[in-house]
């Protein structure tokens, strides 16, 4: 197995991550896919230090996801990537990496963006990375918390 879910939460490593999705997705790797905070050793080391026993965690750069799934280093791994934005999952797939879903947690409000379901709150740009990605064939959809329903993306977001 390799990656097994790519979800959207700006909060990237926090309580629901850890101890719901983690056990969700069977995870052996947490992923945070991010290009500044893999750069900041004190968030980083925050992070870490939540990671639960017995999984490992890389918090790394976009072109550095790229070049480890393509060299097959996780393929040994169940997967789970966390990202901040959309974009980030374009790049990745643009790069080569197969992506199974797409989960959207947290986003949250600000300028020029419309508050669509609880905690998230998207702008044009990012509907429009989610509808690429949806071209591309990775299915995205709305899920808080493991316990909730999946719910289609355009439940809430419509053309």
């Amino acid at each position: 197995m390799t990656l097994v879910l790519a979800r959207i939460d700006q909060r990237l490593i926090h309580g629901i991550v850890v101890t719901q999705w983690t056990g969700e997705t069977k995870a052996k790797r947490l992923m945070v896919v991010d290009d500044v905070i893999s750069k900041d050793e004190a968030q980083k080391a925050a992070m870490r230090m939540s990671k639960p026993a017995g999984t490992g965690m890389s918090i790394i750069d976009t072109q550095t996801a790229i070049t480890n799934f393509n060299a097959g280093k996780y393929d040994s791994h169940n997967v789970f990537l966390i990202v901040k934005e959309p974009e980030t999952l374009i790049k990745l797939v643009d790069g080569g990496v197969k992506i199974p879903k797409v989960n959207i947690g947290i986003m949250f409000d600000g300028p020029d963006k419309t508050t669509v379901k609880k905690m998230v709150s998207v702008n044009q740009k990012e509907i429009n990375d989610f509808k690429e990605l949806q071209k591309r064939g990775v299915p995205v959809t709305f899920r808080f918390v493991p316990s909730d329903p999946d719910e289609p993306f355009e439940k809430y977001i419509k053309d």
